[in-house]
């Protein structure tokens, strides 16, 4: 749910760098990943519920700021979960450019949204073994290249490449780099269907810190040593073309380029079937709470899957599709890290108000500890708030759309104030919620 693997990582370097670059990947762990990820271990230890933020923001915060988050993480999933069928059809287009002729390449996105509905429908095992393996397959064709640069130090210096630094620059390196790191918390909405959610939570999110860093850091660190210019990575695709010119040809075929473009089809394909199963939870949990339409509770009795929302969820984001959507760094952040700042406020407000709450894990320092884990955050999201006054949504300022999308929010929950009591009164009297 965090990563992909090393694709979406090739502006980065290109805007800021080789040395920044790589800079930026070791830094930003420490500095946005592990304040996050302690946050996230105290809260799903202390609380693993399904709805996951959503459960933590409401009970802490109450009803309205938890509608919030939850509106904030559905709203980000509509300009985030439409670009990874499109990325697929990208990589697939490499392979077999049919699907780039008129109306094919939205019928390739279709069949990863159904098929991941589908997947997700059969339950969370499924999901969670099927994004596991796609991950290691998709990342051995990064490791090939690891093991195969240095075999080419030197060799593909280009003399008359283009300077590094004409993409979207230092600051826009250090937002795409947040991008790519972020989401950690997308895993705790599936917290009532994980095994020992306590113990499991903290180990897997500190692991996943390490491991995700080590496959952005170790491909960019081995293809600088064979001189490949830092410009070489502005175009889309660019991980393909560095993988044929480190892997060279085989009877006439990069072998090592296809499989890199294998990998780019399993990596969108996986993260999307892995963020289905975490956003179709806020409807299933608002549901209960009587924040949402009862039918969106119902779930499957052989899987548990909650199969009314995970429909509903990916019929919106298949229409998404022809309608282009690009990938808004800046905006996504935004709404992200909106939702992201309630749930490190959340950590605070239940030290406060719930002291003897059991926490199997809890950020260190006390309550200074939980009040700082969230500075180095604060900070670099200010900076997102920075850039989208430079970015142009549907012909306005990129601050003044999400800042839009985020009192929309405020809008809907007073105006559907009389729906939720009712709906709340139903809950009570039919017991929908499981004990």
């Amino acid at each position: 749910m965090v990563s992909g693997g090393t694709y979406g990582t090739e502006e980065i370097i290109h805007g800021a760098g080789y040395g920044h670059g790589i800079l930026i990947l070791l830094f930003l762990p420490v500095l946005w990943c592990l304040p996050t990820a302690f946050m996230i271990g105290e809260l799903s230890s202390a609380l693993p519920q399904e709805g996951g933020y959503y459960a933590w923001v409401r009970r802490g915060l109450g009803n309205f700021w938890g509608f919030q988050e939850a509106w904030l993480s559905l709203a980000a999933s509509i300009f985030d979960m439409a670009i990874y069928p499109t990325l697929f059809v990208f990589y697939l287009k490499q392979m077999a450019p049919w699907f780039g002729v008129g109306n094919h390449g939205i019928y390739a996105g279709l069949f990863v949204v159904i098929t991941c509905a589908v997947l997700n429908l059969a339950g969370i095992r499924v999901v969670g073994i099927t994004s596991l393996w796609l991950f290691f397959l998709l990342s051995a064709p990064f490791a090939l290249v690891v093991v195969l640069a240095p075999l080419k130090m030197g060799a593909l210096a280009d003399s008359n490449a283009a300077p590094a630094a004409t993409g979207v620059g230092l600051l826009g390196g250090v937002l795409v780099a947040m991008w790519n790191y972020m989401g950690w918390d997308n895993a705790s909405t599936i917290a009532q269907e994980v095994e020992r959610p306590q113990r499991t939570y903290p180990k897997a999110m500190i692991a996943a810190v390490v491991l995700v860093a080590m496959t952005y850091v170790l491909p960019f660190a081995a293809v600088y040593l064979t001189g490949t210019p830092a410009s070489t990575f502005a175009s889309d695709g660019a991980w393909a073309t560095v993988a044929g010119a480190i892997g060279g040809k085989i009877a006439g075929f990069e072998w090592l380029r296809f499989l890199i473009v294998l990998g780019g089809m399993m990596s969108a394909f996986g993260m999307f079937n892995a963020l289905v199963m975490s956003y179709s939870r806020l409807p299933l949990v608002m549901a209960w709470d009587g924040m949402l339409p009862k039918v969106f509770g119902k779930t499957s009795k052989r899987t548990n899957a909650p199969w009314v929302a995970i429909i509903a969820c990916a019929t919106c984001w298949g229409l998404c599709l022809g309608l282009g959507f690009k990938r808004l760094v800046t905006l996504d952040i935004m709404l992200y890290g909106a939702s992201l700042m309630l749930e490190f406020v959340t950590l605070v407000a239940l030290r406060v108000r719930e002291p003897e709450l059991k926490r199997e894990f809890r950020v260190p320092g006390g309550l200074t500890g939980a009040i700082s884990c969230g500075i180095f955050p604060l900070l670099l999201l200010s900076l997102a708030m920075v850039e989208s006054e430079h970015e142009s949504v549907l012909g306005m300022n990129g601050l003044l759309f999400g800042a839009l999308i985020i009192l929309s929010g405020f809008a809907i929950y007073f105006a559907t104030g009389r729906h939720r009591q009712v709906q709340t009164q139903a809950v009570v009297v039919e017991g929908v919620e499981p004990a």
